[in-house]
């Protein structure tokens, strides 16, 4: 008799372990369902995906990559414009690390400037070349020296954007 209660007793238990087990799982699953995960911001252009920071704010432009001793290889800036505006003039004040500047308008690459240097430490403000596209754009988007040829990205390709 009493092997009998030991063994129903072990069997609620065991029972009521599996049922709790079942409902942690299934709520855990819920939760992360409900989760929101982050996307990563990115650029797709001829089946390249460029994961890239993106700045919207006229003083973040302003400052854009200035300071960085590098760039990751699949990494870039993605500038944000309202298309309405004058042409942008883009410098490399402070910059130590040589870029192409990928200029996009209605979803295609409509210039690039290819190995823009660093300049001189110190060179005056007055004395930094400027760089636009001569239009008005949508995006700019600024990558390693040499990303452009490497990857045979040429004006007209077309780009993708997502998560901005």
């Amino acid at each position: 008799m009493i092997k009998k209660v030991l063994i129903s007793l072990l069997a609620v238990i065991v029972f009521i372990v599996a049922l709790g087990v079942f409902i942690q799982k299934t709520s855990f699953n819920s939760a992360l369902n409900n989760q929101e995960i982050p996307i990563t911001p990115s650029v797709t252009i001829n089946d390249k995906v460029i994961s890239v920071e993106v700045v919207k704010e006229p003083k973040d432009r302003e400052k854009g990559l200035s300071g960085r001793e590098s760039l990751g290889e699949y990494k870039g800036m993605l500038f944000v414009f309202d298309s309405s505006e004058k042409p942008p003039s883009f410098w490399m004040k402070d910059m130590l690390i040589s870029l192409d500047i990928i200029w996009i308008r209605d979803g295609k690459i409509v210039r690039i400037d290819k190995a823009v240097p660093a300049p001189a430490p110190n060179t005056p403000d007055t004395k930094l070349k400027l760089y636009s596209p001569g239009q008005s754009i949508d995006y700019v988007l600024e990558v390693n020296s040499g990303f452009s040829e490497a990857n045979s990205i040429i004006v007209g390709d077309p780009v993708s954007i997502s998560g901005i």
